[in-house]
Protein backbone atom coordinates (compact mmCIF):
# COMPACT_ATOMS: atom_id res chain seq x y z
CA UNK A 1 0.00 0.00 0.00
CA UNK A 2 2.84 2.35 0.88
CA UNK A 3 4.57 1.77 -2.43
CA UNK A 4 1.38 2.35 -4.42
CA UNK A 5 0.70 5.63 -2.61
CA UNK A 6 4.32 6.72 -3.08
CA UNK A 7 4.14 6.02 -6.82
CA UNK A 8 0.85 7.93 -7.04
CA UNK A 9 2.44 10.82 -5.17
CA UNK A 10 5.36 10.91 -7.60
CA UNK A 11 2.95 10.91 -10.55
CA UNK A 12 0.91 13.73 -9.01
CA UNK A 13 4.05 15.79 -8.36
CA UNK A 14 5.23 15.20 -11.93
CA UNK A 15 1.83 16.32 -13.20
CA UNK A 16 2.10 19.52 -11.12
CA UNK A 17 5.52 20.29 -12.58
CA UNK A 18 4.35 19.55 -16.13
CA UNK A 19 1.27 21.75 -15.83
CA UNK A 20 3.30 24.52 -14.18
CA UNK A 21 5.86 24.52 -16.99
CA UNK A 22 3.15 24.45 -19.68
CA UNK A 23 1.36 27.34 -17.97
CA UNK A 24 4.51 29.43 -17.80
CA UNK A 25 5.24 28.67 -21.44
CA UNK A 26 1.68 29.68 -22.38
CA UNK A 27 2.07 32.99 -20.56
CA UNK A 28 5.51 33.63 -22.03
CA UNK A 29 4.37 32.99 -25.59
CA UNK A 30 2.21 36.11 -25.58
CA UNK A 31 -0.51 34.51 -27.72
CA UNK A 32 -3.05 34.42 -24.88
CA UNK A 33 -4.17 38.03 -24.72
CA UNK A 34 -7.30 37.41 -22.63
CA UNK A 35 -5.60 35.14 -20.08
CA UNK A 36 -8.12 32.33 -20.48
CA UNK A 37 -5.52 29.73 -21.37
CA UNK A 38 -3.35 30.77 -18.43
CA UNK A 39 -6.35 30.47 -16.11
CA UNK A 40 -7.02 26.92 -17.35
CA UNK A 41 -3.42 25.91 -16.69
CA UNK A 42 -3.59 27.49 -13.22
CA UNK A 43 -6.78 25.58 -12.42
CA UNK A 44 -5.20 22.32 -13.54
CA UNK A 45 -2.15 23.02 -11.40
CA UNK A 46 -4.28 23.68 -8.33
CA UNK A 47 -6.22 20.46 -9.00
CA UNK A 48 -3.05 18.36 -9.23
CA UNK A 49 -1.65 20.03 -6.11
CA UNK A 50 -4.83 19.13 -4.23
CA UNK A 51 -4.51 15.53 -5.40
CA UNK A 52 -0.89 15.44 -4.23
CA UNK A 53 -1.85 16.82 -0.81
CA UNK A 54 -4.61 14.23 -0.43
CA UNK A 55 -2.13 11.47 -1.28
CA UNK A 56 0.31 12.82 1.33
CA UNK A 57 -2.50 12.76 3.91
CA UNK A 58 -3.32 9.17 2.95
CA UNK A 59 0.34 8.19 3.32
CA UNK A 60 0.43 9.74 6.79
CA UNK A 61 -2.81 8.00 7.81
CA UNK A 62 -1.59 4.62 6.57
CA UNK A 63 1.79 5.11 8.26
CA UNK A 64 0.10 6.10 11.53
CA UNK A 65 -2.26 3.15 11.38
CA UNK A 66 0.52 0.66 10.68
CA UNK A 67 2.74 1.99 13.50
CA UNK A 68 -0.13 1.82 16.00
CA UNK A 69 -0.61 -1.95 15.61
Amino acid sequence: MHILLFILLLLAMAAVVYVLVRGVMAMASGRDLTGEESQKWMQRRVLFQAVAIIIVILILVVAGASSGQ
